[in-house]
């Protein structure tokens, strides 16, 4: 057993050494690249990629199969949005309450629907994702519907968003590593790999499960928030299913139940996504062919073949 236990300890920090020298990577990029409209580029890719790790902590390291992670980073944007719309609330209290906010909904929904298992789960958090976005586009005295929603910018300067959005990449992947470690990180590995032999251990894998999906939609709430500052609108196009299929397109080319592949993946498919552009709309095309070859011949996919010829 401690064999295992440091076995996965010296694969994670090594995980951890290949993520932070990405980041240290892209932390010079803006010292090469001056355009505003790549800079914007990064940035949402950056984005994706916090929403790639939020999904792959669910999915990959707990082994829960969730469509609604663009649907909770709608609601974290919203909620920052609507408190300034109707409350001319600060941003200093907007963005804590949009991670509060997707938090606790992540922890009553958890509640709610972390008993179903496979496709059930899947279906009900489909469901609820549509129905968060039909209703937030319906409501246009509450919401402006699909006119979108004006947010105060956090700061004027793309490179300042740059290496805002960097350093909560930063932040988020550290607290990943750190309870991954830890006694919860086992508990989540446990629960994914066999949910009856964990509980039969004595482990609570209803309240862990709800853990795992509140974090979870934290971390996409607290991306949809400042994404929502950086784009300064936010409107129910946030929650497609769409930005869902890109941000599990990432997590399972760039390797699930990693810390590194979300973050390879996320740059991968968004700046792919950008240049096929000017090719045509040809980009879940693409990415969903690539997934099925992915799937079918090289499973490890590219982290762990990184890590396979290492």
């Amino acid at each position: 057993m401690n064999g295992e236990r440091n076995l996965w300890s010296a694969r994670l920090a090594t995980d951890l050494r290949a993520a932070l020298g990405i980041l240290a990577a892209l932390g010079v990029v803006p010292l090469f690249v001056s355009s505003p409209y790549w800079l914007g580029v990064l940035i949402v890719s950056i984005y994706f990629a916090l929403l790639a790790l939020g999904w792959n902590l669910l999915a990959g390291f707990t082994g829960q199969f969730s469509l609604a992670p663009a649907a909770f980073a709608m609601i974290g944007a919203y909620v920052t949005g609507l408190l300034d719309y109707h409350l001319k609330a600060p941003l200093w209290i907007g963005i804590p309450a949009a991670i509060v906010g997707t938090a606790a909904l992540g922890w009553i929904l958890g509640r709610v629907v972390l008993r179903l298992k496979g496709p059930y789960l899947a279906l009900t958090t489909l469901s609820f994702a549509e129905i968060a976005r039909v209703v937030i586009g319906n409501s246009y005295v509450f919401t402006r519907g699909d006119q979108g929603l004006n947010v105060p910018s956090l700061m004027e300067s793309r490179v300042g968003y740059y290496y805002l959005f960097l350093g909560l990449l930063a932040i988020v992947l550290l607290l990943l590593y750190r309870l991954m470690r830890g006694r919860a990180g086992r508990f989540w590995l446990a629960i994914r790999d066999d949910d009856i032999g964990a509980e039969s251990r004595g482990i609570n894998v209803v309240r862990y499960k709800t853990l795992a999906f509140a974090l979870s939609c934290a971390i996409c709430g607290i991306a949809g928030s400042l994404y929502g500052t950086f784009s300064q609108l936010v409107s129910p196009e946030l929650g497609l299913l769409l930005q869902t299929g890109l941000v599990i397109s990432m997590v399972v080319i760039g390797g699930m139940g990693t810390l590194t592949g979300p973050i390879v993946g996320a740059l991968l498919v968004y700046l792919s996504s950008e240049w096929l552009r000017t090719v045509g709309n040809i980009q879940l095309i693409v990415f969903a062919a690539l997934v099925i070859v992915f799937a079918r011949f090289f499973p490890a996919v590219l982290w762990g073949l990184a890590t396979r010829r290492r």
